[in-house]
């Protein structure tokens, strides 16, 4: 099973990265669970300084900015 998280504070780009990653995992039948990081010390933690970020399995795959689905269909695969 997959661990990802999304770091974020709250802002619409957070809540879409996360909304997002829950349609593909539903979508493509992904073991995965998903938590919001929203403890700027944990972020920053990271080493992100733009969110939202996305962190799967331990490792930061994405940092500012929505993911493109299609990327995130690749890192899920």
């Amino acid at each position: 099973m997959k661990q990802i998280k999304v770091l974020g504070t709250g802002c619409a780009n957070c809540k879409a990265t996360q909304k997002l990653i829950e349609e593909v995992i539903a979508q493509k039948g992904i073991e995965a669970s998903v938590e919001k990081v929203d403890d700027i010390g944990q972020i920053m933690s990271y080493g992100v300084m733009s969110t939202p970020g996305v962190v799967i399995d331990g490792q930061v795959v994405h940092a500012g900015g929505v993911p493109d689905r299609a990327q995130l269909e690749q890192w899920l695969a």
